[in-house]
């Protein structure tokens, strides 16, 4: 860290697939970057990516607070202040331990897009891809009741039929990302 730097803190940016977490979180660290806040944005899916996952954890999640706790552990000793996570975490306990592998106070937003949107975002995303958009279509719904009754997120940004750069500002000021002078 620098000398006036902020204590770190961490966001992450989470919601059902097609929602635009790593998008949205891709445009927060450019933003904050334009800024000079010391920042890294890490896609939680990246740090599971192993198959098979093992029996009785469905996405690979230990792997991923294991990798998790290491990434981030170097971009906090590199002199990150603001860690920006885009994924999923499905549960008050999950927050906790993606948390506690962070290394720093870790707060929660949710992108909220209506499935209809989402859908279409998957169609656009998956169109040569049958069996990824069968399961992605699946998922969507699935996952956004999953993270409704969750109710893990400490607030909410409408991120459907807006510019990436202007959802990924509302999540800056909502957050409060930005230290003050900046």
């Amino acid at each position: 860290m620098r000398p006036g730097d902020p204590a770190p803190r961490a966001l992450l940016i989470t919601g059902t697939v097609g929602a635009g977490k790593t998008s949205v979180a891709e445009a927060v660290g450019g933003l904050l970057g334009d800024a000079e806040v010391p920042s890294a944005v890490i896609d939680l899916d990246w740090l599971a990516k192993s198959r098979p996952a093992p029996p009785g954890d469905r996405f690979n999640f230990a792997l991923l607070l294991r990798n998790l706790r290491s990434v981030a552990g170097n971009y906090l000793d590199a002199g990150a202040t603001r860690l920006i996570l885009a994924g999923v975490v499905e549960s008050g306990d999950e927050r906790e331990r993606c948390g506690a592998a962070v290394g720093a106070p870790l707060s929660v937003c949710r992108l909220q897009v209506g499935l209809p949107e989402v859908r279409r975002r998957l169609v656009r995303r998956h169109e040569d891809e049958p069996a990824e958009l069968r399961w992605h279509l699946d998922r969507s719904g699935e996952l956004d009741r999953v993270l409704v009754e969750a109710g893990i997120a400490d607030f909410t940004v409408e991120a459907g039929g807006r510019p990436i750069a202007e959802v990924a500002a509302a999540v800056i000021e909502a957050a409060g990302l930005l230290p003050a002078g900046r």
